[in-house]
């Protein structure tokens, strides 16, 4: 991408300089036909085939992260984390092992949503009907705050959730309190 931003930044450069230079008697397709599609399309070509390239290799991972499903729903949000004695769902409340990369399978029940921790930069949208997949690492343990990012109705603006990050070693004992202290829902 950065190559073929800089051709074509070059080429504008060049044409700029020869626009300052003594006039030139030049047809007006060749600007067109030349110049415009002649140079813009391999360019675009180009950087079209490497970011399919590269986006074939990025998507999806199976390199042993951990995978957490997030569900939205109007107005709230369910997340199922794999627990030794089975999965664990959790409503407004994610849980994640500090230091360690986790996938968020995303998806939603009725509307748009958008899941957003600022604190870790992660935003998706979750969209009825499809599966979005996001990769969040929190480096630290600590409490923070996620939110829906997208208008989705009336209740919207209490569509929160808490991400408690703590120690990989204690990631499952707080995946089973949670449990244990009613907060899992049993659907």
């Amino acid at each position: 991408m950065l190559g073929g931003a800089a051709v074509l930044t070059l080429l504008v450069l060049v044409l700029l300089a020869m626009a300052f230079g003594p006039p030139r008697k030049v047809a007006a397709r060749r600007w067109t036909h030349g110049l415009g599609l002649g140079l813009s399309l391999p360019v675009l070509g180009v950087m079209l085939a490497a970011g399919l390239w590269v986006g074939e290799r990025v998507l999806p991972r199976d390199d042993g992260a951990l995978k957490i499903e997030v569900h939205a729903v109007q107005w709230y949000w369910e997340f199922t984390a794999p627990g030794s004695d089975g999965p664990v769902m959790t409503r407004d409340r994610l849980i994640l092992p500090a230091g360690e990369p986790v996938d968020l399978v995303i998806t939603s029940e009725d509307v748009i949503h958008s899941f957003w921790v600022p604190q870790l930069g992660g935003k998706m949208d979750a969209i009825p009907g499809r599966t979005n997949r996001l990769r969040l690492q929190a480096d630290a343990p600590g409490v923070l705050v996620g939110q829906c990012a997208e208008f989705c109705g009336l209740g919207h603006a209490v569509m929160r959730f808490e991400v408690e990050v703590v120690d990989p070693d204690d990631w499952e004992d707080a995946l089973r309190a949670t449990a244990d202290n009613g907060e899992a829902e049993d659907d």
